[in-house]
């Protein structure tokens, strides 16, 4: 507790607050340099932008007033020593429901420079950030193949409360080969697939739910309006310029699973599945294949799912994992405490 009632940048010199103008572009050269090997096209993305965000003096100079309103990594601290940036985190703030979060995100330290209590002052020093901020929630995820990272958060007081896996698959242009004759009409399971109807929609909801539940809402809230049919969603997709489709798999005309894609303009295309819990994994790996044959000129297409539910299935369809996180969140009550002393 005392340690976090005192500022640990006062006790710390190596460690000090970020400088949006001056140590934006040798942040991106750690963070690349730490999780070249793992980072997705997201990523490199994002990184990409920091680069341009470092020369971009108008830009700098409105990020130096935007960090308390804007969901950006504009904040944080940095470890230096010599002139050399060798370790950062971020404080990203999220508004959600009326309640205001801190995801504590790029956590990383030069390899060489590891093991030396650098990450944990860094993280530390994120978590007094965010009680100051009067944040009601504060966050953040790791890798599950990091376990000296998971375990430094566990005795940092944060709790695994999600675990969601990333899968990725090319589009299939053979799919006239691998798709099951089943899925093209009906066949002995009774099995077909078909356009969504309206009617479908109350129990896509309902499974949805279950998969992608509002727990994290804040961070990646659910399309619902690209989703929903209806004319005032139909609106919302065309004046946002999404485009949307719906696959539905009936067994004996019972619904039986859906799978809907979303084009995101600038990332992957994007599945979200739609499966009750005690449902039949060749259903879903013949619906999944049947979507990749529908997308068969789109780029690849990612679908997050929570971790270790119809792995088969998933695999089956040809998606394979990119990577799991863990969800993990500071312990409220630990978090109250820690505000008072502040």
């Amino acid at each position: 507790m005392t340690a976090i009632a005192t500022p640990i940048t006062a006790q710390i010199p190596q460690l000090r607050p970020l400088n949006i103008v001056r140590d934006l572009l040798g942040v991106a050269d750690l963070v690349e340099k730490c999780f070249a090997d793992t980072m997705d096209p997201d990523g490199r993305n994002y990184l990409q932008q920091m680069r341009r965000a470092g020369q971009d003096n108008v830009f700098l100079r409105w990020a130096s007033s935007a960090v308390e309103t804007v969901s950006m990594p504009l904040s944080g601290y940095v470890w230096e020593e010599k002139g050399d940036i060798i370790g950062n985190v971020s404080l990203i703030p999220y508004r959600h429901a009326r309640k205001k979060y801190c995801l504590i995100a790029n956590v990383a330290v030069r390899p060489e420079y590891r093991n030396r209590g650098i990450g944990r002052a860094l993280t530390l020093a994120a978590m007094q950030n965010a009680i100051q901020r009067h944040a009601d929630e504060t966050w953040l995820h790791v890798r599950d193949d990091n376990p000296a990272a998971i375990g430094l958060y566990r005795s940092m007081g944060f709790v695994e409360l999600a675990r969601r896996t990333t899968w990725q698959a090319q589009p299939d242009r053979n799919a006239s080969v691998v798709v099951p004759v089943p899925v093209r009409g009906a066949g002995s399971s009774g099995m077909v697939v078909t356009r969504r109807t309206a009617r479908d929609w109350p129990v896509q909801e309902t499974w949805l739910r279950r998969l992608y539940p509002d727990l994290l809402a804040w961070y990646k809230p659910m399309p619902w309006n690209s989703l929903r049919p209806g004319l005032g969603p139909a609106l919302y997709r065309f004046m946002s310029d999404y485009d949307v489709r719906h696959w539905v798999a009936r067994t004996n005309s019972l619904l039986s699973g859906v799978v809907s894609w979303q084009a995101m303009t600038g990332r992957n295309n994007r599945l979200w599945v739609a499966a009750p819990p005690d449902g039949n994994e060749d259903i879903l790996t013949a619906l999944l294949l049947f979507a990749r044959s529908e997308l068969f000129r789109r780029e690849k297409i990612s679908l997050d799912f929570p971790a270790g539910q119809y792995n088969a299935s998933i695999e089956a369809a040809g998606f394979h994992p990119h990577r799991t996180l863990l969800w993990m969140k500071s312990d409220e009550t630990l978090l109250d405490e820690n505000r008072k002393s502040i």
